[in-house]
């Protein structure tokens, strides 16, 4: 009872705070400077790491490029370079932790502390359980959210040490709702977003406010890593579209970044609707694309 009466002389606070959050959607806020800084970027000889990397050249950072395929790494370093920033690659694999403490070791050697770690490195695999190989969904683990762990506790330390970083996290919408055929890959994105949220707040306890935290959870990407993939809740996102936001997103200190913004909403409406008309909306939503269905159900 003492707990709800102390809730409720808080309802003041509420209000302010519910008004101050209303006029800051109208006050765009200040992007700060990155010039100089030392960007780690998981993934990055494709996709999104790919064109993150650019975006961050842009800005004149000193780029590390981690990624397990040599060809792409070394096509998005050169890029990088042209357009003005240095930038170090190293062929990684985010599957194996002894490769990342050990990579992890190098960059500081070679180039310095990383300041901005954008955890970007993925796998998914479209099938039902029972299709999904073991090795797949230990697989999915180990790239979606351990390598999290493994990169966060190798350059983290000294961003703690100067109060001064950003850990960005690159989740999916696919971490807020579970979706039939991706039970590996929602299961792995559940847990890094998780990891976002309880990272932030564990920051803010040891009062290292200056180490920021950013988490990406876009909609289905063209990309082509999913097969053909729709969704009433429009069409499929551009890459370039999903990194203007992010970036945007560092630069503004947004600690959750949602594409379309319409997710948002409704990881709110999940928590308070009736089951069943969840059920009707999920089937109006209605989420495709391809997958390989292993359990086969025996004809009478």
């Amino acid at each position: 009872m003492r707990f709800f009466l102390d809730v409720l002389l808080l309802l003041p606070l509420l209000l302010i705070f519910t008004l101050e959050s209303l006029l800051k959607l109208f006050i765009p806020k200040k992007r700060k400077s990155v010039t100089g800084e030392i960007v780690l970027i998981t993934g990055a000889g494709h996709g999104l790491g790919r064109l993150t990397a650019f975006e961050f050249a842009k800005l004149k950072c000193k780029l590390v490029l981690w990624d397990i395929n040599k060809h792409g790494l070394e096509e998005t370093a050169d890029e990088c370079k042209r357009l003005g920033s240095k930038a170090h690659a190293f062929v990684v694999d985010c599957s194996d932790r002894e490769d990342i403490y050990s990579s992890a070791k190098k960059v500081k050697a070679e180039v310095g502390d990383v300041s901005i770690l954008v955890n970007n490195a993925g796998v998914v695999y479209t099938s039902d359980l029972f299709a999904t190989q073991d090795p797949q969904i230990e697989k999915t683990f180990e790239v979606n959210i351990l390598a999290h762990f493994w990169t966060t506790k190798a350059f983290l330390p000294a961003m703690m040490k100067n109060n001064h970083g950003h850990i960005v996290t690159v989740a999916s919408a696919a971490g807020h709702a579970g979706i039939p055929f991706l039970l590996a890959y929602c299961s792995s994105k559940f847990a890094a977003v998780g990891f976002h949220k309880a990272l932030t707040e564990e920051l803010a306890a040891l009062k290292r406010t200056g180490v920021k935290t950013t988490c990406l959870c876009p909609n289905f990407i063209n990309t082509g890593f999913i097969k053909n993939p729709s969704t009433s809740l429009g069409p499929l996102l551009e890459p370039e579209e999903v990194v203007n936001r992010l970036i945007n997103g560092i630069l503004t200190e947004q600690k959750m970044i949602f594409i379309p913004s319409s997710i948002n909403f409704l990881t709110v409406l999940e928590r308070i609707l009736p089951e069943r008309f969840l059920a009707v909306l999920k089937r109006k939503i209605n989420v495709r694309f391809d997958a390989v269905i292993g359990y086969k159900v025996n004809e009478q």
